[in-house]
């Protein structure tokens, strides 16, 4: 008989804003050092977490690797592709949800911790109500905590958002759809760590407000974490990390004071050449008693000491600019011809060109995930090219941060875009990074809000971005600079990169990274006040080219709504489709002309050429159209009707339209008695007649020459 196996299960409940959260561990994932299953509901997420024994060698950076698993089960679904049930590469959604994990971690480690660290978040169980990119991240940062990694949180998470106009912590997917505010963060005991949001024109101070909230909410949340860690943390090894003060040492005795000069060389061109010339000088000195690879990173911690030394000490920027300054601004419209908008956004050595195209409803994005089928009529896409940053590297797919990137400059403007009730267009933009020195997503956002003005799209108001930075003194934490307009070197040496985008009343999304253990409420308070500032002067750069929308582009597809009656959907469809092809055919082919039918009886019409298109739009009328009494009709006579029986006439047959027909009684031709029709109308001429009798049940249409 086999013995019936035992589990050594702890379970943890917390409280999470009304809801219970239980932590589960010992029974799930039994070889992975961290390993906790978090239920919420009916969601079910299972992290790992695994640390490598061993430093890896030949990097220069701390090798974190985070992973979200969707699986279609935990939704009770099958994925909707014909060809492919297994699930494939990563869904926007998943990886938008990796990075948001990765984001608060990574910089509670040791920035100088080489061993290999991976988490694993699979989500096991879906109910639709519970998000499960929150109690991932939960998840995580206790499957962390049974570990041995010298991670130096716990660290909690919680959505806020807006229900009845007002602030609610961890409400339900419902509820954040319908929300004005949808804000995720991520923090530690006292601090910040990270912000994601997407919002509708809400106020800095409500903003605050809203973070000051998740703050609260995430207490219990760390409580219950610091007691897995006492009942369940690995025993306490030697942990190897990268000597680098001896190193630096003897790299500071080679340049000394000469260093602390080149980097505030104004002159970029100058200051270039010193360090890159320093730098030679240190790799030939030390050659031989350090890696190469050492010595290089060791150069650049040094010259980032630098540079925030120069901030901190004397408000000195890498390219001279004050602590509040934004770099020259140029804005352009219209800069390519045959495209249907265009817009050039160039902000010093940042430039974005984003491009708008504007087509039919029918080429809106299906989208299938775990969590939902749905589509999306408006999308923006980020691309990244080596060139941009004046390097060679393969360009083998979208990065995982052209992912979020793209997405950022998304949820920025996709409250702006009219419903599709007043502009029934599906829109992609895409942006072009062309040159990139720091802020990049809010240069693609600022040349995405110039784009669709200058393609005709009725955006509600203009959006501007910009990116905000932070240099700290370790030593004094009331001691910091935030940085306004951050570009790629205060980006590297400094502490966060903080991306607020919005229009003239409010913010519209908001994505904040940070490098140090958190951010405090002073630096968040500081970096809104100044962001505010920025972003309304990036507005007035924008529309002082453009200050509203263009005509609709006349390169853009025409198209048109029509309302029919549900009930002649099938009729306007035809046996397999047969009507609506022939309708594309006779307008052009699908490729000038497209036809979509909702089923509401909604039917949009769009042609690139005009006449093609108006053509559809009477066929598609004159075939649903609904007859009414009183109605003065112009058609076809078809047919002489007689009586079967007795073979004298009885009317005449009007085509009304390609599928409805009408009868002219004998007796409603003329007001004289009328013996033989033929004397008053015939076959293939084009009589008016009116409406006087409309029987839908059986189709019939009784028509009136001599009434009217």
């Amino acid at each position: 008989m086999i013995e019936k196996l035992k589990f050594d299960v702890k379970t943890y409940e917390v409280d999470f804003c009304g809801k219970k959260l239980t932590l589960e561990t010992g029974k799930l994932a039994l070889l992975a050092p961290g390993s906790i299953k978090a239920t919420c509901g009916g969601t079910v997420v299972l992290a790992t977490a695994v640390v490598s024994d061993e430093t890896r060698e030949g990097v220069d950076f701390f090798p974190l690797l985070v992973d979200y698993e969707e699986r279609f089960y935990a939704a009770g679904k099958i994925s909707g592709s014909r060809f492919i049930k297994r699930e494939g590469r990563p869904s926007d959604a998943a990886i938008l949800a990796c990075r948001m994990i990765d984001r608060p971690i990574r910089p509670l480690f040791p920035k100088n911790y080489r061993n290999d660290v991976q988490i694993i978040i699979t989500v096991l169980s879906y109910d639709g109500e519970n998000d499960p990119d929150i109690i991932g991240m939960i998840a995580a940062s206790a499957a962390l905590m049974q570990t041995k990694a010298p991670f130096l949180g716990p660290i909690g998470a919680v959505k806020i958002g807006i229900v009845d106009g007002k602030l609610v912590a961890n409400p339900t997917i419902e509820q954040i759809e319908k929300s004005d505010l949808d804000l995720t963060i991520a923090a530690t005991k006292d601090k910040v760590m990270m912000i994601e949001a997407e919002s509708s024109e809400i106020s800095e101070e409500e903003i605050i407000k809203a973070i000051e909230l998740a703050k609260k909410s995430i207490l219990p949340l760390i409580e219950i974490q610091e007691k897995i860690k006492k009942e369940h943390h690995q025993e306490d090894t030697e942990i190897e990390l990268i000597d680098d003060q001896t190193i630096h040492g003897e790299i500071s005795k080679i340049v000394g004071d000469k260093l602390k000069e080149a980097v505030r060389e104004l002159d970029k061109m100058k200051r270039e050449e010193n360090i890159k010339s320093f730098e030679c000088e240190v790799l030939e000195t030390l050659e031989g008693n350090y890696k190469q690879l050492e010595l290089k990173s060791a150069f650049t911690k040094l010259v980032e000491k630098e540079i925030r030394l120069a901030i901190l000490d004397d408000d000195l920027r890498p390219d001279g600019r004050g602590i509040e300054e934004i770099r020259p601004i140029d804005v352009e419209v219209g800069v390519l011809p045959r495209v249907h908008g265009s817009g050039l956004f160039t902000r010093g050595q940042t430039q974005a060109l984003t491009v708008a195209t504007l087509a039919s409803p029918g080429m809106e994005q299906f989208i299938d995930t775990m969590e939902t089928e749905t589509t999306k009529k408006f999308m923006h896409h980020y691309n990244f090219p080596p060139f941009s940053t004046g390097e060679v590297a393969p360009m083998r797919g979208v990065s995982r941060r052209a992912v979020g990137h793209g997405y950022l400059a998304e949820k920025a403007l996709v409250r702006m875009i009219p419903s599709t009730e007043e502009f029934p267009y599906t829109i992609r933009l895409v942006s072009e990074i062309l040159t990139s020195n720091g802020s990049s997503s809010m240069a693609a956002t600022c040349g995405s809000t110039l784009a669709l003005m200058d393609a005709g799209v009725p955006i509600k108001k203009p959006v501007a971005g910009i990116a905000m930075g932070l240099v700290t003194d370790k030593n004094d934490e009331s001691r910091f600079k935030v940085l306004t307009d951050l570009q790629g070197l205060e980006d590297f040496a400094g502490d966060m990169d903080f991306k607020i985008a919005g229009t003239r009343d409010g913010i519209t999304a908001i994505q904040m990274d940070t490098k140090i253990a958190g951010l405090s409420d002073a630096i968040i308070a500081q970096t809104f006040k100044q962001a505010k500032v920025g972003r309304m002067a990036i507005l007035d750069a924008i529309e002082s080219v453009i200050s509203k929308p263009n005509e609709l582009s006349p390169l853009a597809p025409i198209i048109k709504a029509l309302h029919i009656n549900p009930e002649k959907i099938g009729e306007l469809i035809g046996p397999g489709g047969k009507n609506i092809r022939k309708i594309i055919e006779d307008c052009g082919g699908k490729e000038v002309t497209s036809i979509d039918i909702e089923d509401d009886g909604t039917v949009m019409v769009g042609s690139t050429d005009s006449e093609m298109g108006k053509r559809a739009i009477s066929i598609v009328e004159s075939m649903t159209r609904e007859i009414e009494i009183g109605e003065i009709i112009e058609g076809k006579v078809i047919e002489i009707k007689r009586d079967r029986m007795t073979g004298k006439q009885v009317g005449a047959i009007v085509e009304i339209t390609p599928r409805q027909d009408g009868m002219i009684h004998i007796s409603q031709i003329s007001k004289e008695r009328v013996e033989d029709i033929g004397k008053y109308l015939k076959v293939g001429e084009t009589v008016k007649a009116k409406v006087v009798d409309v029987d839908r049940e059986k189709g019939r249409v009784a028509l009136s020459i001599k009434d009217l």
